[in-house]
């Protein structure tokens, strides 16, 4: 390894990564946002950084949302540690986005709960390639049957 430290050698892994890598503080406001996070949602990362989440949550999820992150940020537990969530999202021209994230907690030296970070990939053409194999499957279930 060359001179470049282990610190700018992650920032260097953070932001370069295209899948988005997002931090949001224990209020679920955005304190990071990588270039992943600019080319997925559409929002630079001085438009993004500072505001809240919602911003690239559907309005129609954002009470749910809240009620978990609240709870997860009290509690400092999350059973998505090691499992995906999926989850829509929207993008800053209003597409709408199928995701997959995995989420940390990050805590402090002291160990209080600081935010959690998250590592987003969108999966929008799997899921309707998916969507569209299940309707043909049907489809040909009912001419079986039929």
């Amino acid at each position: 390894m060359d001179c470049m430290s282990l610190t700018s050698l992650s920032e260097k892994i953070v932001q370069e990564n295209s899948d988005a890598i997002v931090f949001s503080d224990k209020e679920g406001v955005i304190r990071l946002w990588n270039r992943g996070a600019e080319a997925m949602f559409g929002y630079s990362a001085l438009e993004a950084t500072g505001q809240s989440l919602d911003l690239f949550i559907p309005e129609n999820l954002r009470e749910r949302h809240w009620e978990g992150y609240h709870k997860v940020m009290a509690s400092g537990v999350t059973r998505y540690g090691s499992e995906l969530l999926a989850a829509p999202g929207i993008c800053k021209d209003g597409t709408r986005l199928s995701l997959e994230f995995s989420m940390v907690i990050v805590r402090g030296e002291d160990g209080a709960v600081l935010g959690t970070g998250a590592i987003i990939r969108d999966i929008t053409a799997r899921f309707k390639k998916e969507k569209e194999m299940k309707a043909r499957l049907k489809e040909l279930e009912e001419k079986l049957a039929g």
